[in-house]
């Protein structure tokens, strides 16, 4: 591991050989990233160092050199010292009351980090956001490639975080010369203990389904992100990138899978819900974020595959990893991948079935 204050300048194909390449994360010592750091710290051609001003409690016998700053801070600098890429996942993307407060410190730290980067030499950048920023649209195409134009609305919601971080990534790949940019869009992330805000929908008592919509579900394992994330780090791609398995499943395949069955809703009582449940601050998460449950937002990873990626798991297999764990942790920091209404979604479902319950019971 090179010293604090040492710039290392090598190409980025460590994978395939020479010497490792030297990759920082931010966040890595909680949720999402907690776990990329771990799968790339096991991956050949890899030396991990974890930016975070925490140590990951489940790293175990990961190796992984430490560095503990708040990611948000000028000091992270000094941690990328020596660093040949940066993995950006230190991001709270779980739905919060203060949305000032979040938004103020997603925005700090994705700043920080790319001024960090281009400071300490690093040679690339990899921002994670999410398939989320194409918008959930009637008119959207299936699947959406990876130079779809942007068309979720910026709300004052986490959605609005990345979108925010999207713009950013722009601005620095024409700012920093140096510095290449990276930015990856999965689709809902899941896997062995993952625990995001759309994957509370899947210990509600029933799932939602919408009347007249057709929900395209469609995920993107752990595994096959940090594997996306190798492949970005190694200098494989400019630009963004989508991460996902490939096609989608259908509302009965995920029912079963996961052991839940449905309960329909017309979209105006489900609305109206999600609106009262808003306004009684029992959810931060705004109403419009059903959409993604009556849109298509399926993508094709195409510009990954023609790097070399392909994911080791199916759609099934990402779901049935989620259902099967036994211990289930809340990602916290990347928390929405997916339909950030996750959690709305699962408290609809269970106020639909008390109505129910009462209208039976009078």
């Amino acid at each position: 591991m090179a010293r604090a204050g040492t710039r290392v300048r090598r190409r980025l194909n460590a994978p395939s050989g020479g010497p490792p390449l030297v990759v920082a994360v931010t966040g890595a010592g909680r949720g999402i990233g907690a776990d990329v750091a771990i799968r790339l710290a096991g991956m050949p051609g890899m030396s991990v160092v974890g930016v975070d001003d925490v140590v990951a409690a489940e790293a175990g016998a990961a190796v992984i050199a430490w560095r503990q700053v708040n990611p948000g801070t000028p000091a992270v600098v000094e941690a990328f010292a020596g660093a040949d890429a940066v993995v950006h996942l230190a991001l709270d993307l779980a739905p919060q009351v203060d949305r000032a407060a979040q938004r103020r410190l997603n925005a700090t730290a994705a700043r920080a980090t790319v001024t960090a980067s281009s400071a300490a030499g690093v040679r690339r950048l990899v921002l994670v956001t999410s398939a989320m920023v194409y918008g959930a649209r009637a008119d959207n195409p299936v699947p959406i490639d990876d130079n779809a134009p942007l068309r979720a609305v910026p709300e004052a919601s986490v959605l609005g975080d990345l979108l925010e971080i999207e713009a950013l990534a722009r601005t620095s790949a024409k700012t920093y010369r140096g510095l290449a940019v990276t930015v990856l869009r999965p689709a809902i992330v899941l896997g062995p203990g993952a625990r995001s805000a759309a994957a509370a929908q899947f210990d509600a008592p029933r799932l939602l389904r919408i009347r007249g919509h057709a929900t395209k579900w469609q995920f993107c394992h752990v595994d096959d992100l940090a594997s996306a994330i190798a492949v970005a780090v190694a200098g494989g791609i400019d630009g963004a990138a989508n991460v996902a398995s490939p096609g989608w499943l259908e509302q009965a395949d995920v029912e079963r899978i996961a052991g839940r069955s449905s309960i329909e809703l017309p979209a105006r009582i489900a609305t109206a819900t999600a609106e009262r449940l808003h306004r009684l601050a029992l959810t931060p998460a705004l109403p419009s974020e059903l959409d993604y449950l009556m849109h298509p937002w399926v993508v094709d990873p195409a510009r990954l595959r023609a790097a070399g990626w392909s994911p080791s798991r199916t759609n099934a297999d990402a779901l049935a990893d989620y259902v099967g764990s036994r211990d289930r942790h809340s990602y916290g920091g990347l928390a929405t991948r997916g339909a950030a209404a996750g959690a709305t979604v699962a408290l609809i479902g269970t106020a639909a079935l008390v109505r129910r319950a009462r209208r039976r019971r009078s």
